[in-house]
Parts: structure tokens; sequence; C-alpha cells
């Protein structure tokens, strides 16, 4: 396995108190595989991709990448990557697109090249005209193109997706989604991706994790989602919620 996460918790201080958003979940993630964290906001979905990338306080259990427990370093950095769901948060206001493409790269000591920064606009369906434009004068559906773009400047072999497409309208949605999934076959990819929507996950991944109140509630493939054989109640529940909209299996 790619991924492994085992007894996982995360802890935050609320008002001087104590308060566990994960508490001792466990999961691994197969290398080329997009495996689906799905729950309600506030089931601890996200909390998870930020402790694999050492943005929450781990207080318990483990997470190794390719047998090795992670340490945030720039080899971390080169390996995995991740996608925010806010693309025009997560990109400077003040930074053309070629300096948001160029700047991994830079802080890594690779070396920059014009033709790099047209081909990353190139692999995510962008002119290469944009290179020299502000994320403000980009639709949501283009700005997130360029966070994509930007995530793959390292070439990793992971990326965490924190509900990519939740910020963008339905059909922008699809195309996105499409463009992660073409990515994902032509680079060898493996996705970690969160969303809230059983519809989205369904469509992208191989297996799910679903989860409640920072606990894991049931784990399930691809198949058995998309022909509703769960075992728990809030799993039918989010799956009645999002029934109309999800393929056949």
């Amino acid at each position: 396995m790619l991924i492994e996460i085992e007894n996982l918790s995360v802890t935050f201080t609320a008002q001087g108190k104590p308060l566990r958003a994960v508490q001792e979940v466990s999961f691994a993630v197969a290398a080329k595989s997009a495996f689906g964290l799905v729950g309600e906001s506030g089931s601890g979905k996200s909390t998870i991709l930020r402790a694999i990338c050492g943005l929450a306080p781990i207080s318990g259990g483990s997470i190794r990448i390719a047998g090795e427990t992670i340490r945030h370093d720039r080899a971390f950095s080169r390996q995995v990557q991740m996608v925010f769901q806010d693309p025009y948060a997560s990109l400077h206001p003040r930074h053309s697109i070629d300096r948001t493409l160029s700047e991994p790269l830079a802080i890594h000591g690779l070396p920059l090249s014009e033709s790099r920064i047209q081909q990353a606009l190139t692999d995510v369906g962008l002119p290469a005209n944009f290179r020299f434009r502000y994320p403000h004068q980009l639709s949501g559906g283009q700005r997130q193109r360029v966070a994509i773009a930007r995530a793959l400047m390292l070439e990793p072999k992971i990326l965490l997706l924190d509900e990519p497409t939740s910020a963008l309208d339905a059909s922008v949605q699809a195309e996105t989604l499409n463009l992660l999934s073409r990515l994902r076959a032509e680079r060898g990819l493996t996705f970690l991706m969160v969303s809230h929507d059983l519809a989205v996950i369904d469509h992208m991944c191989d297996r799910i994790l679903v989860m409640q109140h920072g606990r894991s509630v049931e784990s399930l493939s691809r198949q058995a989602l998309a022909s509703g054989q769960m075992t728990t109640a809030y799993a039918r529940s989010l799956f009645a919620a999002s029934a109309d909209r999800m393929l056949p299996p």
C-alpha cells in the first residue's frame, strides 16, 4: 500500500478544552488508486488530509507513505501535494499564473523553463497566454485548473483533494472531475479525495470510507456504493441524498 493510516487521532484545543476531531481512524490506499473520504461537515475527513500535510496536530496513531513514517520536508512535498476546496483562496491574488506555477520549482531548486510552464497549462486545458493573467481574471473552474497545475509541477505521486469541485457550478464540476480522472490515468497518480457528496466520490474513487463525528463508520467498494449495499443507517442516508445523481454500477 502506498498510503497507510493506522489508528490516527487528531486533537485540537478549543477554549482550553481538547477537541478530538479524528478518533482512531485506519485505512490504506493502494498505489495508482483513488480512495474517497465522505461524510457531513465536521466528520473529520478534511482534518485527515491536513494531518497528512502537517497542518493538523496528530495526537495518536501513524501515517506512512511507501512504508516510511512521514516527515514534512522537501522530499515529502515532492511526493505529496494538495488541492484545496476554494481555488481563489489558495492562489495568491497578486501573483501571475506564471509566478504561481514557477514558485514550486524555485523553492525546490529545480530549473525554470518557459516550455515547462506552458506544458503545465496545456495539461490542464488552459491556453498558454493565461501565463500572465491573475486569479481575479479567471473563472472559478479556470482557477481550480491552475491550482491542479501547480500541484503537479513537482511531479508528485499522490494528490490530496479536499472538496476540489464543491465551490464550482455543476457543469464545471464535471469538467474538473474528468480532468482529474485523465491526469490520474496519464500520470499514474494516487488520489486521496474528500467530499460530502457521494455522487462525486462514486464517480472518482475505487474505495470509500464513510466518516461521522471523527470516526470511521463503514468501508465500501465503489461497486457496493453504486448498488446501495451499505450496512449502516448513516451511510444509507448519505446514499439516499445522492442516489439520483449517481451512475449505475
